[in-house]
Parts: structure tokens; sequence; C-alpha cells
């Protein structure tokens, strides 16, 4: 089928049914096109057969567990980008002309961003009430994903990948810092050394979080290792785990201003440490962001570090 016979096909085709066609291929996947669209897995089977009954021609096969378009579902697929692509242009267009900051605003963060970033989106939509945010919040790995699938208008990690062509745009310091319970032996000690400290039961992340990698970075660096004590899969656990009394860990200070207030955590005085990073907003390289993508992002570079600030951090043993 040629691609101009593909597009003339397309005119008798429902706008939703592009709609669900285009995440389907771009995301591999039924179950993630129902969760991006908010229907469940059989409307969107049921919208992608009724699509090829209207087209005539099978679009999607599936080979094992992965999906794959036809020679012609990749020329419908074209023409769908076409046509969604010149329908989202108007809006941005039609909503800059009346200079009016609106629509849905897709981000995904990597689980230790999700402390603060609520509190810069919100105060983003008290500004621009007419913003639609659409907030995932998941781990590194799935962030990657998404950022390499274009699913979002913007990712926020701590991390930049190396692998792929992106922009990458710094607002806030991320501050890594070494935290125990408060009744931990080293919580009285001063200027303790990394080598002391690999010694110690270690709380970590799962291999690839962005923490991680900096935390291995630094000991290699010495010469040194960590041994996992226990690996767990959010910051969350291991705050608990902490507090609990089962090891000491590294966590972003932005992630800890509840227990430090409650003094219920204590910052380690080591050596090296803090660690100071960025965080980054991210997008594909060439990415043509909306106006409301763009109006949040001048917002994050412009406001972000100092909103920051002014959240309370509470108490410190370092301080």
């Amino acid at each position: 089928m040629a691609y101009s016979v593909a597009k003339d096909l397309i005119r008798h085709v429902s706008l939703r049914q592009m709609q669900i066609f285009e995440a389907v291929v771009r995301l591999g996947s039924y179950t993630r096109a129902a969760e991006e669209l908010h229907l469940s897995q059989p409307t969107v089977s049921m919208q992608v057969k009724k699509l090829c009954e209207t087209i005539g021609y099978p679009l999607i096969e599936k080979l094992g567990n992965q999906l794959h378009t036809t020679d012609i579902g990749k020329e419908v697929y074209a023409s769908t980008q076409e046509v969604l692509g010149s329908m989202a242009a108007l809006g941005e267009s039609t909503a800059a002309l009346g200079g009016v900051v609106k629509g849905p605003l897709r981000m995904a963060v990597i689980t230790t961003a999700k402390y603060f970033m609520p509190h810069l989106l919100g105060a983003f939509i008290n500004q621009y009430p007419e913003v639609q945010p659409i907030l995932k919040v998941t781990n590194r790995l799935r962030v990657l994903e998404r950022l390499q699938s274009n699913e979002d208008d913007l990712l926020i990690m701590g991390q930049v990948p190396e692998d792929l062509s992106v922009e990458a745009h710094p607002f806030v310091d991320n501050e890594l810092v070494v935290v125990a319970a408060p009744n931990h032996p080293l919580t009285k000690c001063k200027s303790i050394s990394l080598e002391q400290l690999s010694h110690e039961r270690f709380l970590v992340r799962e291999s690839g979080s962005g923490t991680r990698l900096a935390v291995d970075r630094l000991f290699a660096e010495q010469g040194l290792k960590i041994k996992p004590y226990m690996d767990l899969g959010s910051s969350e656990a291991i705050k608990q785990a902490v507090m609990a009394g089962l090891g000491i860990s590294v966590l972003s200070k932005h992630n800890l201003r509840l227990e430090l207030a409650g003094n219920h955590i204590t910052i380690l005085d080591v050596d090296g440490f803090p660690l100071f990073y960025r965080w980054y907003a991210v997008h594909l390289k060439g990415k043509k962001l909306s106006l409301a993508a763009r109006t949040f992002l001048d917002f994050l570079l412009q406001q972000g570090k100092d909103m920051l600030q002014q959240l309370p951090h509470g108490n410190s043993n370092s301080s």
C-alpha cells in the first residue's frame, strides 16, 4: 500500500482510534497504551480491531510476547502521527496566540523526586490553572524507557543518560547524605571515613538507581566497595528500615524533611559527604515542547531552586 493511499484511508478513521493506535504502536503494548489513555485494555484492543476492519488490512501482529506493525501498519502509523501532530500543533498555536497556557502537561519523575515535585507542580498550577498535569512516578529504568519512547513532555531525574540524545536542564541541587537512626553509634562520631562506613550494614536502592550509581562511584574511587545488607525498591522503604535500626543508607536530603524535623533520622558526619548532584528536566533533543511544557520548564529554571529552599529541611547531626 502506498503512503498516499494510507493517508486517504485514514480520513475515514475516528480521532480516538488514531490516538489509541498511535499509543499501542509507540509503547509496544496494549496494556501500557490503556494505562496512558486511562482506558481498559479490552477497549483498546476493540478499537484497534475496528481500525483494522476500517482500513481493510491487519495493522499489528503479535510474535511471541512482542507486538509488531505490519508494512501497512507502519504506513498507517506514519499517517496517524502526521494527523495527530498537526492537530496538536494547531491547538498549541491557538493557545499561544491567545496568550493562554493550558492543556496537558505530561511528566515522569523518578521516585526520589516525588517528595518535592508536587510542591513545584502545585505552585505552577496555581499560576496556570488551565494546565492539566499528568504525573507518573516510577523507577529510573522505567523513566528511561518513557524518555526513549517520547511518552512525556518532560522527565525529572538526577543522572542524565549518556546513551541518548537529550537536552538536560539543571534546576536545583540534589544533596545526598548518609543517614542513620538517632540511636546509631556513629551519630556520636565526627569525620567518619568511607573505609569505616563500608563495614556498616548498608541499605541500598536497586541496581541502576541514580543514588546507588553515585554512591558506588564514590566508594570505587577510594578502592572500596559496599556490600549491601538489604536491597530495597524505594526511598520510602529505606527510610523506614533506617528508622527501624536495620542499617544506614544514602538518601537525597529533599526526601527527609519530615524525618529530620521529627528527629526520626540523623545525618552522619562522613568524609566526602554530602554529595552534590543536580536535578534535571530532560527531554529528547529536537523535541518541540508544548506551550504548557515550555512554560513549566521556564518556571523550574527561574523559580524552582528558590521555592525548594523555602521548604523546611529539619535539623541534622552535621549542621
